[in-house]
């Protein structure tokens, strides 16, 4: 089969309001030629054609769809090649005012087919669901907006003051346990007095039985030298004999026995009210801090129940 000389000839349109765009190819060929002209735009289609042969044909087609829409125009002739290639000039002028009627009716059929999109698009919307209105809900969304809002901001004030609480609570625990520390500390201190008193006591309890052993020993080296002089006395009177002694004197026992009594009254008195004295004081020292660790004692209970 030899080639054809063909000439085409190819525009597309579009709907958006692009142009039209047109192509132009020939081949060449000793026998043969054939043109055609396509173009489309959405649903629009342009097909034209024309084709000459070395035998006796010549073809020109024009087809057009848009939507549901469609049309088409052939023009065919026959002829031999050299009037057809002579009369070239003639159809593009030809082709050109058909091809200028075509985009005529392309345009018209875009602007019926956006007015019937308009007129479908203003069909679905008063088919359509109602449209409601939401804006009367806009205040208590606004005021439900702000309580949670506030609600969020007295909670972070309730964490805050909780926190606050909780380190309170945990600086009372403190001190808490160094006081009651302190406390146990003295109660201790306290105990060890209580036995110094009474070891102090068991002394002096020994101390005066020791006085009074003293006293009834005194008592009875007095009698004794009573009943002594009273039988020297009767055996002198008896003899009728008077003795006079140049020697000194000897040492008056009673006296000095009152005065070894006297020196340990003295002594035990001066322990007694010295010891009575230290103990008077440890007692009111114990007793200020007992009175001030339960003074903190209550203020920290009350403290930790107030929190």
């Amino acid at each position: 089969m030899k080639t054809s000389k063909q000439t085409t000839y190819s525009m597309r349109s579009s709907t958006s309001g692009r142009p039209a765009a047109v192509s132009v190819s020939r081949t060449s060929a000793p026998v043969y030629r054939a043109s055609s002209l396509h173009g489309g735009a959405g649903g629009s289609r342009i097909s034209i054609s024309s084709g000459f042969r070395s035998g006796l044909g010549a073809g020109m087609s024009v087809g057009s769809g848009v939507g549901g829409f469609s049309n088409s125009v052939q023009v065919s002739s026959s002829g031999n090649s050299g009037d057809i290639m002579g009369n070239e000039k003639f159809a593009m002028q030809n082709l050109n005012d058909r091809l200028a009627n075509y985009l005529e009716t392309v345009r018209n059929l875009e602007q019926a087919n956006q007015k019937l999109e308009i007129k479908i698009k203003e069909a679905l919307e008063k088919s359509g669901p109602d449209f409601r209105d939401y804006s009367k809900y806009q205040a208590i969304l606004d005021d439900l907006r702000r309580k949670v809002f506030d609600a969020n901001c007295d909670n972070a004030r309730l964490v805050l003051n909780i926190d606050n609480a909780r380190l309170a609570a945990d600086d009372f625990r403190v001190k808490f346990e160094s006081e009651l520390a302190i406390r146990q500390s003295v109660e201790a201190d306290i105990v060890g007095l209580r036995k110094l008193i009474d070891d102090t006591n068991m002394s002096r309890m020994n101390l005066e039985s020791e006085i009074e052993s003293l006293k009834e020993e005194l008592i009875h080296l007095k009698k004794n030298h009573e009943n002594e002089v009273m039988e020297l006395r009767n055996q002198i009177a008896q003899s009728g004999v008077r003795v006079d002694v140049d020697a000194p004197k000897g040492q008056d026992l009673a006296q000095l026995m009152t005065e070894i009594r006297a020196k340990y009254e003295k002594m035990a008195l001066k322990n007694q009210e010295e010891l009575k004295t230290w103990h008077e004081s440890q007692m009111v020292e114990v007793q200020t801090q007992v009175s001030h660790n339960t003074e903190a004692l209550k203020g920290a209970q009350t403290e930790t129940k107030n929190v």
